[in-house]
């Protein structure tokens, strides 16, 4: 069979379309794993009948979204859970307007109360106190923001895999984008030492209720801890 050429225009979105379903559902049938190469842009041409360009631009729409990572000279080949692509759109909801940073906070403290019961329930003793660190870190360093911030955002990430459903950690993380466009300003909004210790001693006390298995009490200081940093957020006017 003759390879067909390159049109010189755009390829047809419904054609793109119909080739990204058709590549997604290849790595399903043949039941690829991360890592694991994928046909050739020729070879799929030559199955799904369209022009290179379709399928080129079919690649690069499933590399866009971290479906399968791309790499010159190499055959593409199924990715890894990445959350770029849900953080991007998250952030993009924000910067559009179409969903507020209170809103976001709303999800997080939903899906924040079911890690950390979890947690508390599965933790290891080696989880446990990599939660423990990035909270007494947070203490150590908080005349620094930006570091404390980073020890925060690596705390509820830690939760979120002590949890251990990949699928929290997943959503967790993909809120770390939003987290560190509005962390600062809620900082600020704690004036003084003892109000901005206050903040750090909740994340001290979520950590000591995972480190005692008690899922009610996690749940209980993770949901005042989100109740608090939206009222932050409030009183400096952008949640």
């Amino acid at each position: 069979m003759q390879e067909q050429t390159d049109p010189p225009d755009e390829p047809n979105p419904g054609l793109v379309s119909t080739a990204i379903q058709a590549i997604t559902q290849h790595i399903r049938s043949e039941g690829l794993a991360p890592g694991d190469p994928l046909p050739s842009e020729a070879a799929m041409t030559r199955q799904l009948n369209v022009s290179r360009t379709v399928v080129r631009e079919a690649f690069r729409s499933l590399s866009a979204m971290r479906l399968i990572d791309m790499s010159a000279g190499r055959r593409a080949t199924v990715a890894k859970l990445d959350t770029g692509a849900m953080s991007m759109v998250i952030e993009h909801g924000i910067t559009t307007q179409q969903i507020s940073v209170q809103q976001v906070y709303d999800v997080r403290r939903t899906i924040e109360m079911r890690t950390v019961a979890l947690a508390a329930l599965r933790r290891t003793d080696q989880e446990a106190a990599a939660i423990a660190r990035s909270a007494r870190l947070m203490r150590e360093k908080f005349k620094n923001p930006e570091t404390v911030m980073e020890h925060d955002i690596a705390f509820h990430e830690a939760i979120a895999a002590a949890s251990h459903n990949p699928v929290f950690s997943l959503i967790v993380t993909a809120f770390s984008g939003v987290t560190r466009r509005t962390w600062v300003i809620g900082w600020r909004t704690r004036s003084s030492d003892e109000d901005q210790l206050k903040m750090i001693k909740g994340h001290e006390d979520i950590a000591d209720a995972i480190l005692k298995g008690d899922p009610r009490l996690a749940a209980e200081h993770m949901a005042e801890h989100f109740d608090k940093s939206v009222k932050a957020l409030l009183d400096a006017g952008i949640a």
